[in-house]
């Protein structure tokens, strides 16, 4: 029976050990020590991201501060609706300060697509309703390639733990897929750049990572995001017709973007045929 005995009075310590276990120094430590392991940054590269995240938020500051007031309260949409009220607000605005908006826009949108915070397809549908088309494509493309650079060298600079830490099968994957096609790289980053096969939050994160260089990494982005730029841009001129985020990519927009995706990789697919022959 002593074998129950040791097991019983085992339970009862383990028992008494969570009921203190907040107020235990030695169960503050064993937290503390599993929550640094767990963490995927060190803290100087916790402190980098910090620094550089404070700086790009004390000049968008600095830059909202140079801005005309604008009549009642602006806040970032989280929907449709939200980004209706938001385009009523801001229509005159626009028309009014057009230089100083443009500015305070591109700087949003860039903060947003750098530090991957959510919203920047609403931006992509307010640009389409405020500048048309044209203009809207243009500012939607450099302000996504500008942000996705940003976020490019900060990953290069700090993200290597963290991508490993939230996306280690898709890393591995994406590694593989990079060096097979290391002769044809762009038209295999176009094609995903124009595909939602990967999201570009990861696209723009991994890709330092895997070594895919600058000018490959760039060019990809300023080219294949024009027609997912087109799309939403030209959803923004019809808000009243949209009801939620998601009819954006029906089937036959998907289709098309696709089509698109694998025009850009014919080249590579054509190459291997020749060599098998």
């Amino acid at each position: 029976m002593a074998a129950p005995r040791i097991l019983v009075a085992e339970s009862e310590r383990l028992m008494r050990d969570v009921e203190m276990g907040e107020d235990s120094p030695t169960s503050k430590k064993h937290v503390g020590s599993k929550l640094e392991k767990t963490f995927p940054l060190t803290r100087w590269e916790f402190s980098m991201a910090l620094g550089v995240f404070l700086v790009f938020s004390i000049g968008l500051f600095f830059i909202y501060q140079t801005m005309p007031a604008a009549d009642g309260q602006l806040k970032l949409p989280r929907s449709i609706s939200d980004l209706r009220i938001l385009k009523d607000h801001l229509g005159a605005y626009a028309s009014i300060n057009p230089t100083k908006f443009i500015v305070g826009y591109c700087s949003t949108y860039i903060f947003m697509q750098t530090f991957m915070i959510p919203g920047t397809i609403f931006m992509s549908l307010l640009a389409g309703a405020l500048f048309g088309v044209i203009k809207g494509i243009f500012l939607v493309v450099f302000n996504s390639t500008a942000g996705a650079s940003s976020c490019f060298f900060l990953s290069k600079l700090i993200g290597r733990p963290i991508v490993y830490w939230l996306w280690p099968g898709k890393l591995k994957l994406f590694q593989t897929e990079v060096a097979k096609r290391r002769d044809k790289l762009l038209n295999y980053m176009l094609f995903l750049r124009i595909t939602p096969t990967l999201p570009n939050l990861f696209i723009n994160l991994a890709s330092p990572i895997v070594d895919v260089p600058y000018h490959v990494f760039f060019l990809a982005t300023v080219v294949g995001l024009v027609p997912a730029a087109y799309v939403t841009v030209r959803a923004g001129l019809a808000l009243g017709d949209l009801h939620s985020v998601k009819d954006l990519y029906d089937f036959k927009t998907l289709s098309v973007l696709f089509l698109i995706g694998f025009i850009s990789i014919l080249p590579t697919i054509l190459k291997k045929k020749r060599i098998y022959e």
